[in-house]
C-alpha cells in the first residue's frame, strides 16, 4: 500500500520499511483504544445536562437549575461540587491506574495492558448503567477510570513502536482520531436517547453503552501482536524479528532490529526506571512529558468537551438544543483531526502546535467578547437571538477544530516518541498522570470558575494558549521523520537542551549483540 497522503519524511537513520495494509490495520485496531476515552468525555457532559438524570441523582442541582429564570445569573446555575465529582472522579482513578500500567506494559507487554483496559471499562459501564444511587455512579466511574488509565498508557506507545518512523506521526494520531469518534458517538447517542426515548432509560443507555467501546478494545487486542520492542524487552528475539519483517514488508530489517536490541540491552541496565527518569540526561524530555499534557488541558478544550451541553444551556439553548450543539462540535472535532493525520509528517509537530494555538487564541478572544457583551458580569443575557447563539457555536466549532488538528493529537504523539526505551513506560505514565491530574482539576472547578470568573474564564484559557505557544516555539525541537531509537540526537543538537548531555549520552552503553541480530 502506497503512502499516499501520509507524507514520508526523513531524518537521522533511514530504516527500510513500507506503508502496508498490515501495519495500517494493526495501528487501526490498536487506536480503537481511544474510543473509551472519547466516549466517556462525550457522554458525561450530555448526561449531566439531562433533567431526568439530575432529578434522580442530583436533586439540589435540578432544583437550582429549574428555578433559575432568564433574568437570573446564568453563570452559576450548574455550580455543584458533587455534580462535578461525578465527572472528575474518573480521572483520579485513571491517574492511579496509569502508574500500575507503566510497570505492566514493561513487564507483560503493551497488548495485555490494552486488553485489561477494555475489561475494566466494560465493568464500569455495567455498574453505571445499573446505578441506583450516587455511590454506584462513582464506583462505576472509578472502574472506567482504571480502564482509561491503562489504555492511555499503552496505546500511544504501541502505535509509536509499531509504525514505520516515516509515518509514525500519522499512525499515532489515529488514537486521537478515535477519541474524537468516541466523543461524536457519545454526543449522538445522548441526543438520540434524550429525544426519542427520554426518562431513566435515556441516561442508562448512554452510560451503559460504554460497554461497547470497552469490548471493542478488549476483543480487538486479542488479535493484535505485541510490538517488536516489547517482545525484545521480554527476551523474545526471534518472534520480534519475524514480526518486524512482517510489519516492514522488506527482506532485511537488521539495522532497525539491531538498534532495537541495543536499546533493550541498555534498558536492562536500568533497574529502576522511575528513579532514572529524573537523571539530568532525561530532563529535556521530562519537561515536555509534564508540560505538554498540562498545557493540553489548559487550552480549555476539555471544558467544551465535558460541559458543552451545560455551557450551551448556560448561553440560552434548551436541553435538546444544547445536546444538538455539542453534537455539531463533536462532528467538527472528528473531521478536523484528519487534517493533522495528513499533515503531521509533512509540516512537522512544531508548525501544527503553533498554527493550532493561533487559531484557538483568536476564537477564545472572539467568544470572550461575545459572551461579555451579552451576559456582562451579571449573567443576565436578556433575550438571546438565534443569530447570536449560532455565531457563538460557530466560533466554538472553529476553536475545536484548531485543537483537533494540533494540541489534541500532538499531546499524545510527542511524549510517546521522544523517550528512549529504558524509561519510555515510566515517561508515558507521567504523561498520562499529568494529563489526568489537570483533567480532574479542570473538570472539578470549571462550574465554580464559570460562576466566579464569568466570561473572564475564557480570558484565562487564552493567556494559557499564549504562554504554551511561546514555550513550543522556544524549546521544542522538530521530531518528524526521526527514528524513535535515534531521538536523543535531536535533543543533543538543540541550542537550549544540549547542555544537559555529556559526550557519551548519545551513544549506547552496550555493544550490539551480533549473534542475536543475525538470528
Amino acid at each position: 500500500m502506497a503512502g499516499g497522503a501520509f507524507a514520508p519524511t526523513s531524518g537521522g537513520k533511514e530504516y527500510p520499511g513500507k506503508f502496508t495494509f498490515r501495519v495500517f490495520f494493526t495501528c487501526l485496531f490498536a487506536a480503537t483504544g481511544g474510543l473509551i476515552f472519547g466516549y466517556d468525555l462525550g457522554i458525561s457532559g450530555g448526561v449531566t445536562s439531562m433533567d431526568v438524570f439530575l432529578k434522580d441523582f442530583f436533586p439540589d442541582v435540578y432544583q437550582k437549575e429549574s428555578s433559575v429564570k432568564a433574568s437570573d445569573d446564568q453563570y452559576c446555575k450548574f455550580d455543584s461540587q458533587i455534580l462535578t465529582l461525578f465527572t472528575s472522579s474518573l480521572y483520579l482513578a485513571a491517574l492511579v491506574s496509569s502508574i500500575g500500567a507503566s510497570m505492566a506494559t514493561r513487564k507483560y507487554g503493551r497488548r495485555p495492558t490494552m486488553m485489561t483496559s477494555g475489561l475494566l471499562f466494560a465493568a464500569g459501564a455495567i455498574v453505571n448503567g445499573l446505578a441506583k444511587n450516587v455511590v454506584m455512579l462513582i464506583v462505576g466511574r472509578l472502574f472506567l477510570g482504571f480502564g482509561i488509565g491503562c489504555a492511555n498508557q499503552s496505546v500511544p506507545i504501541y502505535l509509536s513502536e509499531v509504525a514505520p518512523y516515516k509515518y509514525r506521526g500519522a499512525l499515532n494520531m489515529m488514537f486521537q482520531l478515535f477519541i474524537t469518534i468516541g466523543i461524536l458517538i457519545a454526543n449522538s447517542l445522548n441526543y438520540a436517547f434524550a429525544r426519542l426515548i427520554g426518562g431513566d432509560m435515556a441516561w442508562r443507555l448512554s452510560l451503559g453503552g460504554a460497554i461497547v467501546p470497552g469490548l471493542i478494545i478488549l476483543l480487538g487486542s486479542c488479535f493484535l501482536p505485541d510490538t517488536p520492542s516489547s517482545e525484545i524487552e521480554r527476551g523474545n528475539y526471534g518472534r520480534a524479528k519475524d514480526l518486524l519483517l512482517k510489519l516492514r514488508d522488506v527482506d532485511n530489517v537488521d539495522e532497525e532490529f539491531n538498534d532495537l536490541v541495543e536499546a533493550s540491552e541498555k534498558a536492562k541496565l536500568v533497574k529502576h526506571a522511575w528513579l532514572n527518569i529524573f537523571k539530568r540526561k532525561y530532563r529535556p524530555q521530562l519537561v515536555f512529558a509534564f508540560c505538554i499534557p498540562m498545557f493540553q488541558q489548559l487550552t480549555g478544550m476539555n471544558v467544551i468537551v465535558f460541559y458543552a451541553p451545560v455551557l450551551f444551556k448556560t448561553i440560552g439553548f434548551g436541553s435538546n438544543a444544547s445536546l444538538l450543539s455539542s453534537l455539531i462540535t463533536g462532528f467538527v472535532n472528528m473531521l478536523a483531526t484528519f487534517a493533522s493525520i495528513f499533515t503531521v509528517d509533512k509540516l512537522g509537530r512544531r508548525k501544527l502546535f503553533l498554527m493550532g494555538g493561533t487559531q484557538m487564541l483568536i476564537c477564545q478572544v472572539v467568544i470572550t467578547i461575545a459572551i461579555a457583551m451579552k451576559f456582562g458580569v451579571s449573567g443576565n443575557p436578556g433575550v438571546i437571538s438565534g443569530t447570536y447563539a449560532g455565531a457563538v457555536v460557530a466560533f466554538i466549532c472553529v476553536y475545536v477544530a484548531g485543537f483537533a488538528w494540533s494540541w489534541g493529537p500532538l499531546g499524545w504523539l510527542v511524549p510517546s516518541e521522544i523517550f528512549p526505551l529504558e524509561v519510555r513506560s515510566a515517561a508515558q505514565s507521567i504523561n498520562v498522570s499529568v494529563n489526568m491530574i489537570f483533567t480532574f482539576v479542570i473538570a472539578q472547578i470549571f462550574t465554580a470558575m464559570l460562576c466566579h470568573l464569568k466570561f473572564g474564564l475564557f480570558i484565562c484559557f487564552a493567556v494559557c494558549v499564549v504562554i504554551m505557544s511561546i514555550f513550543i516555539y522556544k524549546l521544542l525541537p522538530e521530531t518528524k521523520g526521526v527514528p524513535i531509537e535515534e531521538m536523543t540526537v535531536v535533543w543533543r543538537n538543540h541550542p537550549h537542551w544540549s547542555k544537559y548531555f555529556d559526550e557519551d549520552d548519545a551513544k549506547f552503553e552496550t555493544s550490539k549483540p551480533k549473534d542475536i541480530a543475525s538470528a
